[in-house]
This record gives structure tokens, C-alpha cells and sequence, in this order.
């Protein structure tokens, strides 16, 4: 697995990066499919970040903690990412052992805005987009939606239905459910 190491407002260290490399090679015992690995480590206001990417296959797996030791935000982003690895192991075998709909398909293009409220008191500001994705949807079911949206350990995910294939999109109620949005739902 190939894995790039990235620093932020932190002086690169062999051992640190040595640390996390052989941290997330811990994957492999789970998955032997992982092909990438993105690991982010900053510090910022006295606290130390990791935010770690793996691609395996058809997911992205991710884990990102903060902590006021870099080695301990290594350990508990990885611990977030073996929890969620051994909660799906027997889901991702199953749908391994048949072809996946989002292998090699593109699927349909979609951006995601992020956009700052406005202040009430100030009823001629406009709002302002603070960041802006755009990612291509993959065809997949529901319940691997599901099963990618908690891997990814996001709160929505739009992906293309590989039945009907119209862009869906399933996210986590408060209440601790799971939503789906189906776009031209008959």
C-alpha cells in the first residue's frame, strides 16, 4: 500500500512519519484490497491532528482525531478505523466476493457548498461559500451507502442508486436512523 505523509504547521519527523506508516499498514490485516493511504498530521492551538484516508477497493475509510500528543492522535484516528473495519468485515467480504457496481464506472458529477451564515442583524450580507467539493457519485445500493457513509464517518452521502441509478442521498437522523433522499421518486 502506498502511503503519503503530509505535515501542517509541524516539522516532519522520520519517527512520527515511520509511526504512522506502520500504523496504517495494520489495515492490511483486514482488508487485501488497500491501495492508498493519505495521513495528515498538523498541529494546530496546542492540539496535535491526524486525519487518515484509506482507499480500499470500492471504500474510503477515514479517521481523523485530535489530541495533545501526535502519537496518541495516530492511535485513536487508527483505533476509529480498525472499529469501523471490524463492524463491516463480514459486509465487505460479502460484497467483495461480487462485482461492485462503482468499480470503473464514473457516475454523475456533484458539488458540495459549504455556506457561512448570516448574521439576522445584517439583512444585506449575503452568504459567503466557505468551501466548495466536487466528487463523482458511484453506483452503489443502499445499504452500501450505508455501510460507506459510516466508514467515512460522514453524516450524508449522495451516491448514484445502482438500481434505479438516480443520484440519492442517505444520511444519519438525530434521532440515530438512517434517511434517504431518492431524486425523482415515483
Amino acid at each position: 500500500m502506498q502511503t503519503n505523509i503530509t505535515f501542517r504547521n509541524l516539522e516532519a519527523s522520520d519517527f512520527i512519519k515511520n509511526y504512522a506508516k506502520e500504523k496504517v499498514d495494520r489495515v492490511n490485516k483486514y482488508l487485501d484490497r488497500a491501495s492508498e493511504a493519505h495521513v495528515v498530521l498538523g498541529l494546530e492551538r496546542h492540539l496535535h491532528h491526524a486525519d487518515i484516508t484509506i482507499h480500499a477497493g470500492p471504500y474510503v475509510l477515514r479517521g481523523r482525531e485530535k489530541s495533545e500528543d501526535m502519537y496518541a492522535s495516530i492511535d485513536l484516528a487508527m483505533d476509529k478505523i480498525e472499529r469501523q473495519l471490524k463492524r463491516y468485515k463480514e459486509k465487505m467480504k460479502s460484497h467483495r466476493a461480487l462485482p461492485h457496481h462503482g468499480e470503473g464506472a464514473q457516475g454523475a458529477k456533484v458539488r458540495h457548498d459549504v455556506v457561512a451564515v448570516v448574521a439576522p442583524e445584517e439583512p444585506a450580507a449575503k452568504p459567503q461559500i466557505v468551501r466548495t467539493d466536487e466528487f463523482h457519485v458511484k453506483p452503489m445500493s443502499v445499504e452500501e451507502a450505508v455501510m460507506q457513509m459510516d466508514l467515512m464517518g460522514n453524516d450524508f452521502l449522495v451516491f448514484q442508486n445502482a438500481t434505479s441509478r438516480e443520484v440519492n442521498v442517505v444520511y444519519r437522523r438525530k434521532d440515530g436512523n438512517y434517511g434517504l433522499i431518492e431524486a425523482n421518486a415515483r
